[in-house]
Formats: structure tokens, C-alpha cells, sequence
């Protein structure tokens, strides 16, 4: 199986990063999360950026957008410990619809490999079903030796037809749409994983379910004020 063009890919985002650094302000090393303004979108901007993957009904009041890096082990703690509830309690029920966007890390050398791979399950309608097999193991992976084909494993276990996940792997036809997701976050202000956009919040961090709810609630009481 080919590997993924990682030096090209990783050069570009540097220079993505490298733009965007002199703008970008945030809090280190405090442990928690700090709410920030999300840079406003140029007019049209929406139409042409990548679609992302979401879950939910689009008639819900709110949406979120998290960008995450698949190998950043917050984003696997915010995936296993609150992600579950915010499906169950909240997008199950309507009030929120969550849009998952690539936003892999320079420092993580691995995580070009699980992101190809959830995008090529997402052409199989899998997208969800390989997020969890890559999060809810991720120490398996990122330790391999051969990342690539543990992963591969993982996507026979989530279920996918295997010979189109092949096709799609060795094309590495999805970096084009990674990078873009990545420099649609760069613009907004993004900068670490995860970071949750909700409404015109930035919201780096991995937070507790109460904390994600409260978060909603304020946005949906902003729009509800506004109309």
C-alpha cells in the first residue's frame, strides 16, 4: 500500500500555519478552555469550503464545528468521554447538528493516515463508524510500526467494503480536501485541537459534556434574540 505524500503535504500546511501565526492568540498551558471570537467568514466563503462530515438534522437551531487532528490525544479524550453524550443528549434529539472538519497537526507524523482513511470511509457512508475505530483505539495505531495497515484493520472492523477503501487509500485523492479544511480553521483562528466553533465562539479544548451544553444553549439564546 502507498504511503501518503507527507513531506509535500506537511510543507504546505507549515506555510498555512506560518500566515496565520502572527494573528493567532491563545492561552498555553493553562488547562482550560478560553472562549475566543471566530474570525468572520468572507462573503461566499460557505459555497466553495469543504463540506466536512455531520451528524444531525440540518433543521437544528445550532450547528458545531470541530476541527480535530486524529492523532492530538485531547481530541481522543473529547471523542470518547464527551462526544458520546453530545450524540445521544443533544444531536439525537435536535438541538444541535455537529460537523467534524480535518485540522491535522505538523508535529503528528501519523495522523495523515487516519485522516485519508476516515475520509475514504466516508465515501462508504462509514465516515462516524471509522472516527470511533480511530479514536477509540488510537494508541494502537500512532504506536505501530506500520500505521497504515493497523488502520486498515480498523476499517475491516468498521465495516467497510475493503477493496474500495484500497482504491481510495492508494489514490490519497481526500489530501486536497484536508488541506482545505485546514486552512478554512487557519482562517477562522484555529490553531490547536480540538477547537469547537459554535456560532461566533471559538472554544479550544477538550470540555465535559455540561460544558459543550452550556455552550449551545448561549448560542441558541443569542439567535433567538437576534430574530
Amino acid at each position: 500500500m502507498a504511503a501518503p505524500n507527507l513531506k509535500i503535504f506537511y510543507i504546505v500546511l507549515i506555510f498555512v500555519a506560518a500566515i496565520g501565526a502572527g494573528a493567532i492568540v491563545y492561552a498555553r498551558g493553562s488547562g482550560r478552555s478560553e472562549v475566543r471570537t471566530a474570525a468572520a467568514l468572507p462573503a461566499g466563503a460557505d459555497t466553495v469550503a469543504p463540506a466536512g462530515y455531520v451528524m444531525g438534522s440540518a433543521s437544528a437551531p445550532v450547528e458545531v464545528e470541530e476541527f480535530a487532528d486524529f492523532e492530538c490525544p485531547a481530541c481522543q479524550q473529547f471523542a470518547v468521554l464527551t462526544l458520546p453524550d453530545v450524540r445521544d443528549r443533544l444531536v439525537q434529539t435536535g438541538q444541535v447538528r455537529w460537523r467534524f472538519r480535518d485540522f491535522p497537526l505538523k508535529q503528528h507524523t501519523k495522523t495523515l493516515f487516519a485522516h485519508e482513511a476516515a475520509a475514504c470511509a466516508g465515501e462508504q457512508g462509514k465516515f462516524w463508524e471509522m472516527h470511533d475505530q480511530l479514536y477509540f483505539n488510537q494508541n494502537k495505531w500512532v504506536e505501530a510500526g506500520n500505521s497504515a495497515r493497523v488502520i486498515r484493520d480498523l476499517a475491516k472492523t468498521a465495516g467497510i467494503d475493503m477493496g474500495k477503501y484500497d482504491q481510495c487509500y492508494e489514490s490519497h485523492r481526500y489530501q486536497g480536501q484536508i488541506m482545505a479544511n485546514f486552512k478554512l480553521g487557519d482562517s477562522r483562528g484555529v490553531n490547536s485541537t480540538p477547537t469547537l466553533v459554535i456560532g461566533n465562539m471559538l472554544v479550544p479544548g477538550s470540555l465535559t459534556y455540561d460544558s459543550v451544553k452550556a455552550l449551545i444553549q448561549r448560542a441558541s439564546a443569542g439567535k433567538a434574540t437576534k430574530s
